[in-house]
């Protein structure tokens, strides 16, 4: 028998997966907060409020009832990382494999997405599903290629990955869960960062050294919490960096952007309906970085412009800063 999938969550990203996952005719449940969202997936098969694009597929069912999850063999959870915590202990009792889809730093704790999983559903097999994934793409059937970080190794990625492949969605194996979690948040931050290049008009040769210089803050913070550098070399850290940093499709570049312009974070993320992770994990992920003495000057500075700093004087900031090697340990 066939394993039963499911996804908990119906923005845009975890509208996508479900989309690519029915491409196929396979029969996906998806789990709504909203009632009215709920309904309109089951009767118009489309997403209006996240992903209006989407024309979803009939083997597609949505529900608001989390114990009806419960009973699946493989759950995506796609809520956001503030959420995930509240979700997955409504979840009862789920024993199956759980991919973690969401990319943050629980803001109050700051536990990566494996540990508030592992906390509120210690039954599950745990996965991560990351790497640059544009959700509109994803929907369209454009080609995609992800890490999936598997904690039970090669016998669960033989398991997984064969029910996430699609012809236009290609998972590549890792065992580094650490890594590809840290790869996916570091980088929603740096992304904000260079929103806010693009914002100022500072040009390209900034953005490309912003991101250079915040893929070495991603290294050190990953390389400190047991990561390893080939991993956040990979599709869950540098790849996904390059494309979130590049874009306007991207909500945490989106965000930065309207910082750059002169917006408060309260104006640029007012009214919005999807969620930009940086702006949670920012002081979280710099308030680790300084306990830890781990150089991170770029997510820092993120933390300063969402507190309201103006964001000419935090660049000239980083420009003023002492003068040193581009790699660690040269004289």
């Amino acid at each position: 028998m066939k394993p039963r999938l499911g996804v908990i969550g119906a923005g845009a990203w975890g509208t996508a997966l479900t989309q690519s996952l029915a491409s196929d005719g396979s029969p996906v449940l998806i789990w709504a907060r909203e009632t009215e969202l709920v309904a309109e997936i089951n009767a118009r098969h489309t997403n209006s409020l996240f992903l209006p694009s989407a024309r979803l597929a009939p083997s597609i069912r949505a529900t608001g009832d989390l114990a009806e999850m419960a009973g699946l063999d493989v759950l995506l959870a796609v809520c956001p990382a503030q959420h995930l915590a509240t979700v997955l202990s409504a979840l009862p009792g789920f024993v199956g494999d759980l991919l973690l889809c969401a990319k943050g730093i629980e803001a109050g704790s700051g536990r990566l997405m494996g540990e508030v999983a592992a906390a509120a559903a210690p039954q599950a097999s745990l996965a991560v599903l990351s790497g640059p994934t544009f959700a509109h793409e994803v929907a369209a059937g454009l080609p995609t290629a992800v890490t999936l970080a598997c904690s039970g190794g090669e016998e669960q990625w033989r398991r997984l990955a064969p029910l996430i492949s699609r012809p236009a969605l290609r998972p590549y194996y890792s065992d580094d869960v650490v890594g590809a979690e840290i790869g996916g948040s570091v980088k929603n931050v740096l992304a904000i960062a260079c929103g806010v290049v693009e914002g100022l008009g500072l040009g390209q040769n900034a953005r490309a050294a912003l991101i250079a210089r915040g893929y070495a803050e991603m290294v050190r913070f990953g390389l400190a919490h047991g990561a390893r550098a080939e991993t956040l070399a990979g599709l869950c850290g540098l790849g996904d960096l390059v494309l979130t940093c590049s874009s306007t499709s991207s909500r945490n570049f989106s965000l930065g952007k309207a910082l750059g312009e002169g917006q408060s974070a309260a104006e640029a993320l007012a009214g919005k309906t999807s969620v930009a992770e940086g702006a949670h994990t920012a002081p979280v992920l710099a308030a680790i970085a300084r306990r830890e003495g781990i150089a991170m000057p770029i997510v820092e500075a993120v933390e300063r412009l969402l507190g309201g700093a103006p964001a000419k004087a935090v660049v000239a900031e980083l420009l003023a800063r002492p003068l040193r090697p581009e790699q660690e340990g040269q004289a």
